[in-house]
């Protein structure tokens, strides 16, 4: 075989089509892979459409093999304020996909290093987002079923190549996995729930299509007292929110969206969605207008989507020990057991093994850990001290 491995900008539509495709060919054969879609992908690298542009920049290449034949693909990304958010300036990689060949793979690492290098960045995280966590980030490791919505999914060999070359593993990334069968739960979550439900000052809402803007103000005031508060995590803002619900319009069923309430207070929300997967795996990476309406037709009537992704879960610190959580699981138990609502699986994405109260709350449902992804960190400084993720 003839190697000679070059590295190729992707700077206009023909390569944006290799790099988008690339993947296509390696997967053939694995029935888990699902294509994520292009519009998904493109918009992260669109400077119009992604606003990290504003502070940072990006670049992508595609990896050409002696007969110019795809056989990788890598980005490389960085925004200007990485400095207060690690000890050294820390730029990202992404999309990284590629042969079962080291060789190759250090090709696209070296060159993702000297241009993040250039740009003042001291490390690598990888691989990751050019945009927030929820999507696209971690290097599956164990757990190799179907992916969820926009997360990655590669195979077992990608952990050897980013090893190979010096990455060290950050943090894990979790996802637990819970079957939605009526009774299954922790009988604790029925006693304190079931009490909670009691007191009038608390109340439990499915969301309303008609009124979205009053819980997107409520989700706005629950992330900030809830979440803003750990390091690295910035305040949302009404029009990001309304940006995130817009978004969500397509596919969202106000069933499995709870929120909670003290006296009117909004002190907690459970943020679940259809696992769209399920359905546009069928549609080769397009969105067009015509898998719109497939899209939409699929989960509202067909319901063809059996799973459902928690996104986002919490309560207010002051009510974190008053069994809100109990509440909000026993209402969305009491939808799981409605006859036209047919989801079996709950699986929740994104449970970092640096937030150990996140899992115990997570295990305390009945969920196990159903796939783990690695965040590897590379130090440019090969001689510093390599430390992993903080616990918070």
């Amino acid at each position: 075989m003839n190697k000679n491995y070059h590295l190729v900008e992707v700077t206009n539509r023909k390569l944006v089509r290799i790099f988008l495709e690339m993947p296509v060919s390696l997967y053939k054969n694995d029935k888990n892979w699902i294509r994520p879609l292009d519009d998904d992908i493109e918009k992260i690298f669109s400077p119009e459409r992604n606003k990290l542009f504003r502070k940072g920049e990006a670049i992508r290449w595609v990896l050409l093999n002696g007969r110019n034949k795809p056989v990788g693909r890598i980005a490389a990304f960085y925004t200007k304020d990485e400095k207060g958010k690690n000890e050294q300036p820390t730029g990202g990689i992404g999309f990284f996909d590629c042969i079962n060949d080291q060789e190759a793979a250090d090709t696209m690492f070296d060159a993702a290093k000297e241009w993040l290098k250039s740009k003042g960045m001291e490390a690598i995280d990888g691989p990751i987002n050019f945009g927030s966590r929820e999507m696209f980030w971690g290097c599956l490791y164990d757990g190799f079923y179907e992916p969820n919505y926009n997360m990655f999914y590669n195979y077992k060999y990608y952990n050897d190549l980013f090893e190979g070359y010096g990455f060290k593993n950050y943090f894990n990334q979790y996802t637990f996995h819970t079957d939605l069968i009526p009774d299954k739960m922790n009988p604790v979550i029925y006693e304190r729930g079931a009490e909670i439900r009691k007191n009038n000052n608390f109340t439990f809402k499915n969301i309303e299509r008609k009124n979205l803007d009053k819980y997107e103000e409520d989700f706005v005031t629950i992330f900030n007292e809830t979440w803003a508060r750990f390091p690295g995590v910035k305040p949302l803002t009404k029009q990001q929110t309304v940006k995130m619900f817009d978004k969500m319009k397509i596919i969202l069923d106000p069933r499995v969206m709870i929120f909670a309430y003290y006296k009117e207070r909004p002190i907690g929300f459970f943020i679940m969605i259809p696992d769209i997967y399920q359905v546009t795996k069928h549609f080769n990476g397009r969105f067009h207008f015509i898998n719109k309406l497939r899209l939409v037709y699929n989960l509202r009537i067909r319901k063809v989507s059996r799973k459902v992704i928690g996104l986002i879960f919490g309560v207010v610190p002051e009510f974190q020990n008053k069994s809100v959580a109990d509440g909000m699981i026993l209402l969305f138990e009491d939808e799981v057991r409605q006859p036209d609502l047919k989801y079996t699986d709950l699986e929740m994405n994104w449970i970092g093994d640096f937030n150990p109260k996140m899992i115990k709350l997570i295990e305390y449902l009945g969920a196990k850990v159903y796939k783990t992804h690695i965040t590897y960190r590379y130090l440019f400084d090969r001689h510093k001290k390599f430390e992993r993720a903080a616990t918070i």
